[in-house]
């Protein structure tokens, strides 16, 4: 599948800013699932851009304006092409146990994606859960699917109920959230079951940019910013994406932009602000599909 995306970004300040200080991670990745097209990036007023790749690999956009400023203005278009993709059933038919003997021989390439993070703590809850649903004679994909189904029922997606910083032990005591906390909880089980997992945001085609006249299709469910989502590291070197919001695994109708740790590494944007007590933050993104040559998936 072939989409377009406009994601829409402005700052407005109460008074004026006199300086900004922008990190941006708003490009679309090229990977084994897609195939960044195209790309570009305005920002009023105007600035000199850099670009770096972090990390994770992700690509990061920073600039810096100083002079008074009322707004900042961001709009990032791309055009990206998803491609069908799926990991080798031999492998998800392993058991948990055979999965962590691999993990253990590599740990050092998944370090980060096994223990805990900022905004993801490994406690005895989440402990407990882990050895719910991870025993160790079970292959791993059928437990992976359990884990999903048990997330699509435990918990409710309810929008405003979070913030950015709410813990993973809060989202289970409240069985409520957002894409971001379920991605957050569903780490946390992994990680504490020795299976690397990391964050993934980026966009979703959701019921809102489907047409009412277009053939039937799984509804999917997202926010009208960003998505957020899970890979699994899988032996072999696969990343194996599934979206907890929709209990699926996540297919052509999403697009990656950034993976880390957890949600702090892939924020979108990130700013410091001077001169200026209080701003107002609206982003808006629009998803298009350009082609029907596939079927759905995910």
């Amino acid at each position: 599948m072939r989409f377009r995306i406009n994601h829409t970004t402005r700052y407005t300040y109460a008074p004026n800013a006199s300086e900004s200080f922008m990190e941006l991670r708003l490009y679309p990745q090229t990977n084994d699932k897609q195939r960044l097209i195209r790309r570009t990036l305005s920002v009023e007023p105007g600035a000199s851009v850099h670009h770096y790749a972090d990390f994770y690999g992700n690509i990061v956009e920073n600039f810096s304006i100083i002079h008074r400023h009322p707004s900042l203005l961001l709009i990032s278009e791309s055009e990206v092409e998803t491609l069908p993709t799926e990991p080798n059933p031999e492998i998800l038919a392993i058991t948990v146990s055979e999965a962590r003997q691999i993990f253990r021989s590599r740990s050092i390439g998944m370090f980060d994606f096994l223990g805990p993070s900022r905004a993801i703590a490994l406690d005895r809850k989440v402990n407990r859960l882990a050895n719910r649903f991870f025993r160790p004679s079970d292959p791993l994909g059928e437990s992976i699917l359990r884990l999903l189904e048990w997330m699509n029922r435990s918990f409710a997606y309810r929008p405003g109920s979070t913030s950015i910083d709410t813990p993973v032990g809060d989202v289970l005591e409240a069985g409520e959230g957002v894409c971001q906390d379920f991605a957050h909880v569903m780490i946390a089980i992994l990680r504490s079951s020795d299976i690397p997992a990391r964050y993934v945001c980026g966009y979703i085609e959701t019921d809102r940019e489907r047409r009412a006249s277009e053939r039937p299709h799984r509804p999917l469910r997202g926010a009208s910013e960003s998505h957020a989502w899970v890979e699994i590291g899988l032996p072999g070197g696969y990343w194996f994406p599934v979206d907890p919001t929709n209990n699926c695994v996540a297919g052509e109708r999403h697009v990656t932009v950034a993976a880390g740790r957890d949600f702090f590494d892939t924020s979108p944007t990130r700013g410091v602000f001077k001169g200026t007590t209080s701003h107002q933050l609206e982003v808006k993104v629009v998803m298009t599909r350009l082609n029907e040559d596939r079927a759905d998936s995910g």
